[in-house]
């Protein structure tokens, strides 16, 4: 949990001393300061880490702690450390002056459609979008920079690359790529004038009391853990968001819904549906990755476990993306059909509470003879 966090605030700060290190020789920083909540239930430090850095692994979190970049309590632990009330955990970043750069790297990218002025692509879960902390290759951004024949780039000269938007590294679907600079301020105005098409298709907990309806919170830093975000139904802090929703199916403990952008904040999906008491289905950094509604049964709570193996992510997919051709001004739809691991899972809970409804009809019908 977010609330269960004390942090830094200095450790954020970018403008930190001139690096005096000789060049080329690794940098050890100081990035991230936890004090563990007295309500902080004993968990392994490699998942109490992964639920809050965005962009974490667990091979990512098990080196650092192997290579002494995890601290607790002033001292070295390994990964299956169970954190404890009162934990001060201390993480390090080691860079290198070449991470600044963007290396153009051939990574597979499913491409949709592509012209002269843009191009679709259909992101996989897992891969992440743009080079940050601890992920400087293998993200969407590399592979982009080789394929459009970008060569090394600047952070400053991100844009060049194409990216007008971005989605979640385990969010799967749609991304729209410009493709020359025209293009690219085109798209982002259309971005910024609310008019682009964005749909998505998720699986939350708890069944949904109205069919359809909008959520309206402003959404900001969470004001003690700045790389989670959080809803600010007032509107004191953050950035206005509006989310709309539709269900499309019920299954007793969880609900199958279609969400329509109008605004696009970071994680605004995953935090307004927090907000509204239904995290997305398996959505560890926003209260999802745990029994939210349902029986305390041990064959449902083996059902859960299995759907999570199966579907090891949140439960998010960009399914449809609408906007006006920066050129001909056409207007253009796309859609991408469901990644198998979501439709695996969401297969599995309508055999599962179909099968509890049969028995309760059974039931019924039982009594009544």
């Amino acid at each position: 949990m977010a609330d269960d966090i004390e942090i830094d605030e200095e450790l954020w700060d970018d403008e930190g001393e001139e690096d005096s290190s000789a060049e080329g020789e690794a940098v050890r920083e100081e990035r991230v300061r936890f004090t563990v909540d007295k309500r902080q239930e004993p968990v392994r430090i490699d998942k109490f880490i992964m639920a809050r850095l965005e962009n974490a692994t667990r091979n990512k979190v098990q080196q650092a702690l192997e290579d002494g970049n995890i601290i607790v309590n002033g001292g070295i632990v390994k990964s299956n450390y169970k954190i404890r009330p009162g934990d001060d955990i201390i993480i390090y970043e080691t860079r290198r002056p070449e991470s600044t750069e963007v290396i153009p790297e051939e990574l597979p990218l499913n491409i949709i459609y592509e012209d002269d002025h843009l191009l679709i692509i259909n992101k996989v879960a897992g891969m992440v979008v743009h080079p940050g902390c601890g992920n400087y290759s293998g993200t969407l951004v590399n592979g982009l920079a080789h394929y459009l024949k970008v060569e090394d780039i600047e952070n400053a000269e991100l844009p060049r690359v194409g990216l007008v938007h971005r989605i979640d590294k385990n969010t799967s679907g749609l991304l729209l790529i410009a493709k020359t600079p025209a293009a690219m301020a085109d798209l982002a105005a259309q971005f910024k004038k609310h008019t682009v098409h964005r749909r998505y298709i998720a699986l939350v907990w708890g069944n949904l009391e109205e069919d359809e309806g909008t959520i309206e919170a402003h959404i900001g830093r969470n004001l003690r853990f700045r790389k989670i975000m959080d809803a600010f139904p007032d509107g004191e802090h953050g950035k206005e968001a509006i989310t709309h929703y539709k269900v499309l199916e019920r299954f007793n403990y969880v609900t199958l819904t279609e969400m329509r952008l109008e605004t696009g904040r970071t994680h605004q999906i995953r935090v307004h549906m927090k907000h509204i008491g239904h995290p997305l289905f398996n959505d560890e950094t926003y209260g999802g990755g745990h029994i939210v509604k349902g029986t305390v049964f041990t064959k449902y709570k083996q059902f859960v476990e299995n759907c999570f193996k199966m579907l090891p992510r949140h439960a998010l997919h960009a399914k449809e993306l609408g906007f006006r051709h920066p050129a001909t001004k056409e207007q253009m739809k796309f859609t991408s059909e469901l990644p198998e691991d979501m439709q695996q899972v969401i297969e599995r809970w309508r055999t599962y509470t179909g099968g509890m409804t049969r028995q309760l009809r059974n039931k019924l019908d039982n009594l009544g003879s």
